[in-house]
């Protein structure tokens, strides 16, 4: 009856979980039989209680051939798990087989000892519940710890239906409350501790290995864009390292004559620059929805990826190049009445079919995407000094936006003949108002 769920990739882990569990509780079954057959070597001496007692030789032999039983089972399932041929559905008739020990143990010692149901507690072998419920703790399925409590509890109320009140005297109530089967029961207790403990010490290396799992995928996020965490999470780092060709806008964003600036200028200087640069950058994008793929110095690439809202994406991309522009004037403007150098950027925009897919070692990942498309877009950047616009984008990201006409803010400008390109490519600028910062210098 196994546990359904839509993700293959962690059904096989659960699956694989179960049957790991299942392998510490056929080892602790051998652990309690022997367990328990050596305490009825050293405490109980059969010779000795046949003599003193039938009832007690009896019973004796009753709970050596269950544990030996037990024993068997613990071996038999244990070997199977070992060969590889223990399979999934097998774990719940081997806790009924748990359960159905239990209650034939008890079972017999009633019949031997003529105990009704209403003293059924006083029979050591009952301690056995306990550990076998402990085991229900290892498992990873609940619906088999809970069945396993029910069986149980099932079992146990139709003992106690038996004969209740129809116990043989006070002797045979008393024959369990000796020393040795109160040693009995206390050996039961240490070995559920034993049991608990392995449980509790199972659940925190799962646990461990679950924040292992999640610090590895944090550790990912430093190389990796948080928004690529729901493919991470779907698709696995296979999936993305395999690639893919989609739909995408892509922006440049660089300061210009920012070389030429910084050759005369201290270090603290340049670095609270490109710093708060950075951080602008970084502001704008996230509200855009875009995703920043890398920073170059002072140049900055940005991604829109088109996925199953390609207009949505579009759109996103020229809202985020509006924004952009009109945020660096602002900060132009403020540095300007600062005292500070002012400063001017170019970007370009463009969209269409890129490849992209991550590269690298775990130790240093990289999101890449490739294309013309990518190569376009450095270049319209490249181009919007020349054009005398802080922005200039393809007609074709515009009408990926589902513009047939020019968007508002955009002015139509000449076609471009980009290096590296065949043809013209017809493109769109977004002029700053009058009064912007000039270029560093």
């Amino acid at each position: 009856m196994p546990e359904p769920n839509p993700d293959p990739d962690l059904n096989l882990l659960l699956h694989k979980a179960e049957l790991e569990a299942e392998a510490v509780v056929a080892r602790l079954r051998v652990f309690v039989a022997l367990g328990l057959g050596l305490f009825l070597t050293l405490v109980v001496n059969p010779s000795e209680a046949e003599a003193r007692d039938s009832v007690l030789a009896r019973q004796w032999l009753y709970a050596a051939g269950t544990i030996a039983a037990y024993l068997v089972m613990g071996l038999v399932t244990w070997a199977a798990l070992w060969r590889g041929r223990f399979r999934r559905w097998m774990i719940w008739p081997t806790a009924t087989i748990d359960v159905v020990f239990v209650v034939v143990s008890v079972r017999l010692s009633m019949e031997n000892t003529g105990i009704g149901g209403d003293a059924v507690f006083v029979l050591p072998s009952i301690w056995l519940a306990p550990l076998v419920i402990s085991f229900g703790a290892l498992r990873v399925n609940p619906r088999v710890t809970i069945y396993i409590v029910v069986l149980m509890v099932l079992g146990m109320a139709r003992l106690i239906s038996i004969g209740a009140g129809q116990s043989d005297g006070d002797r045979a109530v008393d024959l369990f409350l000796s020393v040795p089967p109160n040693v009995m029961r206390l050996t039961m207790l240490a070995l559920a501790g034993v049991v608990v403990i392995v449980a509790v010490r199972r659940a925190r290396a799962l646990l461990t290995r679950s924040i292992s799992g999640a610090l590895r995928s944090a550790n990912l996020t430093r190389y990796l864009s948080a928004q690529l965490a729901p493919r991470l999470a779907t698709g696995g780092l296979n999936e993305l390292r395999a690639g893919r060709r989609t739909q995408m806008a892509v922006l440049f964003i660089d300061i210009r004559g920012f070389t030429r600036w910084a050759q005369d200028r201290e270090p603290p200087e340049v670095t609270e620059l490109i710093t708060e640069y950075r951080g602008r950058i970084a502001r704008v994008v996230d509200r855009s929805g875009g995703m920043i793929d890398k920073f170059m110095g002072d140049a900055a690439m940005i991604l829109f990826d088109g996925g199953d809202s390609p207009q949505q994406a579009a759109r996103a991309c020229l809202a985020c190049a509006e924004t952009l522009g009109r945020d660096m004037i602002a900060w132009s403007g403020a540095r300007q009445a600062a005292g500070a150098t002012p400063l001017d950027v170019g970007i370009g925009c463009h969209w269409g079919e890129v490849f992209s897919g991550v590269v690298g070692d775990q130790a240093r990942l990289e999101y890449s995407v490739f294309g013309d498309v990518v190569n376009t877009a450095a270049r319209l950047e490249q181009i919007s000094k020349q054009r005398d616009a802080w922005v200039i984008a393809s007609r074709d990201l515009a009408r990926a936006a589902g513009y047939d006409t020019v968007p508002p803010n955009w002015t139509p400008l000449p076609d471009a003949d980009l290096r590296g390109r065949s043809g013209q490519l017809p493109i769109l600028g977004w002029i700053p108002p009058v009064g912007s910062g000039p270029e560093l210098a």
